[in-house]
């Protein structure tokens, strides 16, 4: 199969021209002297002679690109995304977020004790409380972190609204 595929390539390069002399007379040698050259440079000289002469390209009708374009046309297309969410997860998801930083803020103030007025000008003395218990390990510090930034995205949101609902109101 190797011997095959290197004679067809080097008669590919002998009928294309791109081989020096010495390959040149080499390969005419070859072809002269050994059949299977020789049948093999037959065939590939015949192929090129179809493609060299007989080669025309099909151009595509003028309305090649009308015709494709009305074809896709026919398919409904895909909805934008706002179309399939459903909004109920996505409420869901965040009045979960919402309870548990409620739930982090209740543990917090669970801790403290609020009979002990020992005259500090707090009436909680914020060293005894044990935060270590509440912000101890990295899921709490990365829950903490995610509520913060979708909360700021949240209030973003918010108030890119009401900035356009009042350059609308004024541009009307």
């Amino acid at each position: 199969m190797d011997t095959q595929q290197n004679i067809e390539e080097r008669l590919w390069d002998y009928i294309d021209g791109n081989c020096n002399e010495k390959e040149k007379s080499f390969i005419q040698q070859l072809i002269e002297t050994n059949l299977e050259w020789k049948a093999r440079y037959k065939e590939l000289f015949e192929v090129h002679e179809l493609m060299q002469n007989n080669l025309e390209l099909e151009e595509p009708s003028l309305r090649f690109r009308q015709n494709v374009m009305e074809e896709i046309a026919k398919y409904q297309i895909a909805p934008a995304t706002k179309s399939y969410i459903n909004k109920n997860v996505i409420r869901g998801i965040g009045a979960f977020f919402v309870l548990m930083v409620i739930g982090f803020i209740i543990s917090g103030f669970a801790q403290v004790n609020w009979a002990d007025t020992s005259g500090a000008s707090l009436p909680v003395d914020m060293s005894k409380l044990e935060w270590s218990r509440i912000f101890n390990n990295t899921y709490t510090s990365i829950f903490l972190m995610v509520n913060i930034v979708l909360g700021l995205i949240l209030l973003d949101m918010y108030l890119g609204k009401k900035k356009k609902q009042l350059q609308d109101k004024a541009g009307l």
